[in-house]
């Protein structure tokens, strides 16, 4: 009975101990007065991400007097709780600034007429914006600070104004924006891509041939070459709207008779499909309009 009672008594406390150690070790979790935020874009063929924390205003005037949140030419880790970073998957330029892949902290020094803007190695600084080094600095730069339409409540970071080789990265807080550019090298990696699998592949896809033109077409080069690759693309696999880039590449070198032959040719192959491509059929009729008015 002793020895029962004390193996007894060992299971009750071991028993207890385990029960009581996860309530221990719990923490409560709230919410963050700055929540943290991730936006992440594709700027031409660059992956740019931006990890931040958001401040709200709160009725406290952010940016100008010396009671302000930010006094003109404090720096500013261009958020809350800890250094902003953005991350870039290629070699990028950032205001015409040579910036390398990787991710670097975002600093500013707002005033009312100039934003200065650095990226610098420092990732770790958090509210230590004095201690990160200038010679680890990347980019500086200077943007001109905007008045926003609307208030923003709380301090955000978007990407806007894309094109197939920038974006803008909008800072906008209270009343007051600033943007500065991202320029992707988009033109050297698609010529790559266009050198590897067409010029120097003796069997290239239908599917390729047909990407080379349109990237020739769209962005003005050698309309010679696109013509010969998009005619191979479609001797081999006659697509109706790779058709008709064969009509808008000869629409565009002048050959007027070539481009209505070819929009006829991509309108019949629209109205064979299932089921009919009507906007194709749509095209193909203002190409061969417009073809019509540059032969007379």
């Amino acid at each position: 009975m002793k020895n029962f009672a004390a193996h007894f008594g060992t299971a009750v406390v071991l028993t207890t101990t385990l029960l009581a150690a996860p309530a221990a070790q719990a923490q409560i979790s709230t919410p963050q007065a700055s929540p943290k935020s991730t936006v992440t874009q594709r700027v031409g063929l660059t992956d740019v991400t931006i990890t931040y924390y958001r401040p709200s205003a709160k009725g406290r005037t952010v940016f100008g007097g010396d009671k302000a949140v930010l006094a003109d030419g404090k720096r500013w880790r261009t958020g809350a709780n800890a250094t902003t970073s953005i991350k870039f998957s290629d070699d990028v330029l950032v205001e015409g600034k040579k910036v390398p892949a990787g991710e670097y902290g975002i600093y500013t020094i707002p005033t009312a007429n100039e934003w200065t803007v650095v990226l610098n190695k420092s990732l770790k600084q958090g509210a230590d914006v004095d201690g990160f080094k200038d010679d680890q600095d990347v980019a500086r730069f200077t943007v001109k600070p905007y008045k926003l339409a609307n208030k923003v409540e709380t301090f955000t970071i978007n990407f806007a104004d894309l094109t197939p080789a920038t974006a803008n990265v909008d800072l906008e807080w209270e009343n007051t924006g600033a943007k500065f550019k991202i320029t992707s090298d988009v033109d050297a990696k698609v010529m790559a891509q266009i050198d590897e699998k067409v010029v120097k592949n003796a069997s290239p896809t239908a599917n390729d041939l047909a990407g080379a033109a349109v990237y020739y077409y769209d962005n003005n080069k050698d309309l010679k070459q696109a013509l010969a690759w998009i005619q191979k693309a479609n001797a081999t696999d006659p697509k109706f709207w790779n058709v008709n880039t064969e009509a808008k590449i000869r629409l565009k070198m002048k050959d007027y008779k070539g481009a209505i032959a070819a929009a006829e040719r991509s309108k019949k192959l629209a109205l064979a499909a299932t089921p009919p491509n009507t906007d194709y059929v749509k095209l193909n009729d203002e190409l061969v309009a417009e073809a019509k008015k540059g032969g007379k």
